[in-house]
């Protein structure tokens, strides 16, 4: 139980890391508007690939952080159900939530995803702009990938929960502790179900 503890810990900061480095691309998506929209309404120098650019940021970050918001438990639940429900209960939904739910979807989204990027690659697939962005198959990785990141968010979530069913003794019922990227130290993040 301490090793699926561990994993479960691993994949979380590697979620983590993902996510908070996915987040940066929201400064970029802030300076491209401003340039873009500065861009057209002082200088009328209005430009699809900054158009498409901003586009392609909140792809990146949307997607990315997907797996990020799933392991700091700040998705969207119906907290008038889970607050009734005990340390059981709660475990045996979550469990079964990520085994018939979230990793079938992330499983099926990823097999299409890579399909979708495999022919953008194949046909060379451009922007329907005449002057959009090329490589359109770059950002129609992060489908995938971005899925990908959601589903080991997923699996960490599951085997903590799995861990909490028959040893709630290893595993806080308030924080999960994952390393903060930035230092390197713990940092304890609460959980407002008691995952």
């Amino acid at each position: 139980m301490q090793g699926m503890l561990r994993l479960s810990n691993a994949l979380g900061r590697f979620v983590e890391r993902v996510g908070v480095i996915a987040a940066w691309s929201a400064l970029v998506l802030v300076a491209v508007i401003i340039i873009d929209v500065v861009g057209r309404h002082f200088f009328s120098t209005g430009s699809s690939k900054l158009q498409e650019l901003e586009w392609h940021l909140h792809t990146i970050l949307f997607m990315f952080c997907l797996g990020l918001g799933y392991v700091h438990n700040t998705h969207v639940r119906i907290e008038i159900v889970s607050e009734r429900l005990g340390r059981c209960a709660l475990c045996i939904i979550e469990i079964l939530g990520c085994l018939l739910m979230l990793l079938p979807f992330c499983f099926v989204v990823i097999y299409y995803g890579i399909e979708l990027t495999q022919r953008s690659w194949e046909v060379s697939e451009i922007s329907s702009s005449a002057t959009g962005l090329p490589y359109r198959w770059l950002i129609k990785s992060a489908i995938p990938l971005g899925t990908l990141v959601l589903a080991i968010s997923g699996i960490s979530i599951l085997l903590r929960n799995i861990v909490r069913l028959f040893r709630p003794d290893l595993v806080s019922t308030t924080t999960m502790e994952v390393e903060s990227v930035e230092d390197e130290n713990p940092v304890n993040i609460t959980l407002q179900s008691g995952r």
